[in-house]
């Protein structure tokens, strides 16, 4: 049995429905579908829960979102048309959905619509089994997995009939609808994976797998053939964003494999995730922008027990959650997102922690880049060093190292408006000119 999960570009019209139909045909055991809310038909398009979305904080301004649901309706009512359903073929729906809206149901409720409605239109059109997330996902605290979804959901399923289920939302453990992050619906499809205990978790986006690099912009990128659950998220800590991250949780622990597929290119064999390689050496470089620094330093630092968690709390207290952590002997660098600092008073916080801890030093810097070599066995291979010394040869000058201490990520820390041209010759050096 196959759990397949359809994103929102792959379900965005009635044509790419209908791609997505001719796959499934193709292979009896793709038996479970999870699909998401139409996305963008073409560029400046509006995704459908971008608008469901804008539906909720209208009526929470006091106002009737009528005329912005229209374009909802309407949406639907389009691809409805094109499956050759009618365009009436979700009208009560459609009418229930705005009528909960105008009530003040609220926002989770408002998101989770589109996954809703579409999952109904497709199981109309493909003849299968509907199932409503609703009943079966409990989401806890943090977007946490209640254990009990994954029998509640197996026992709505027969192994010899085929569902369509709606991604992205669950509810609460009192009863409300609850969304999971933005792309959720990729935890959605693990979870039905889990709850059957699928031979793989096929994810149908609108690129051929996971890229060594973001394609867009470095032309040595290609599709990696298999990566580990590990390594995949330690791609997304540095930028990547093919898969979401907290969907590798249900289907690890129970090693059903994941493959990330081409809607519009079915015959491309994607990128399998699952076991650790054997191969060792960098698959995967990426990226991520949009850093602040901040740098502290006293003799004898960390002598003190305890220091860096004071450190951290009272920084904490004006809102900054770093991603990075680097250590010397007697100082700390913390890299975290610069967005963090937009509304406080940054020479206030750096004098109280100054001040406070009695350090010899302290600095905050903006404008910094993270780049992150992920693959297996690094610290054997040294390819760090052939990464740093084309940073060299292209006048990149690093504000930061640190081999992690998983090794399976080396992050070097760049200038930000370098960050393309750091990841474009660290490419070409380890994936082309070897």
């Amino acid at each position: 049995m196959k759990v397949c999960k359809f994103g929102g570009s792959s379900v965005a019209d009635a044509s790419q429905i209908k791609k997505v139909k001719a796959i499934l045909d193709k292979d009896q055991d793709r038996s479970i579908v999870v699909v998401s809310a139409p996305g963008k038909r073409f560029s400046g398009d509006e995704k459908v829960t971008d608008m469901l979305l804008l539906c909720a904080e209208i009526v929470n301004k006091g106002n009737s979102s009528k005329d912005k649901f229209g374009d909802v309706k309407n949406r639907f009512r389009d691809i409805a048309e094109g499956l050759g359903l009618g365009r009436d073929a979700l009208e009560e729906e459609l009418d229930v959905v705005l009528k909960n809206i105008e009530s003040g149901a609220g926002k989770d409720y408002a998101a989770s619509r589109g996954e809703h409605l579409n999952a109904i239109l497709i199981s109309k059109y493909f003849g299968w089994n509907y199932i409503e997330t609703e009943k079966c996902i409990v989401i806890g605290e943090n977007n946490k997995i209640e254990e009990e979804s994954y029998s509640n959901l197996a026992a709505l399923i027969n192994k010899n009939e085929k569902y369509v289920i709606p991604g992205f939302y669950g509810r609460s453990p009192s009863g409300e609808v609850r969304c999971f992050s933005r792309g959720g619906s990729d935890i959605t499809g693990a979870i039905a994976a889990r709850a059957v205990m699928a031979d793989v978790y096929e994810n149908w986006t609108d690129v051929s797998g996971v890229y060594s690099s973001d394609p867009r912009f470095v032309k040595s990128a290609h599709v990696i053939p298999s990566i580990s659950y590990k390594m995949v998220r330690e791609l997304s800590e540095v930028g990547a964003s093919v898969f979401h991250e907290e969907a590798i949780a249900p289907v690890v622990e129970v090693n059903i494999p994941i493959n990330i597929r081409n809607t519009n290119s079915p015959e491309d064999d994607g990128t399998i995730i699952g076991k650790e390689p054997e191969k060792k050496g960098v698959i995967g470089v990426s990226a991520k922008g949009g850093l602040s620094k901040i740098y502290v330093r006293k003799l004898m630092f960390f002598k003190e027990s305890g220091v860096r968690h004071k450190v951290l709390s009272l920084m904490h207290l004006y809102g900054i959650k770093p991603c990075y952590t680097l250590y010397g002997c007697d100082s700390i660098s913390w890299y975290f997102e610069t967005k963090q600092i937009e509304n406080i008073d940054t020479e206030e916080m750096c004098s109280r922690l100054k001040e406070e801890f009695n350090l010899d030093d302290i600095e905050l810097k903006k404008g910094f880049a993270v780049v992150g070599l992920v693959g297996n066995g690094i610290e054997e291979t040294m390819e760090y060093v052939d990464a740093l010394d084309e940073l060299r040869r292209n006048g990149i000058q690093p504000s930061s190292v640190s081999l992690g201490g998983s090794y399976t990520t080396f992050v070097i820390g760049v200038p930000e408006e370098r960050k393309l041209d750091a990841v474009n010759c660290i490419s070409e050096r380890l994936f082309i000119s070897k």
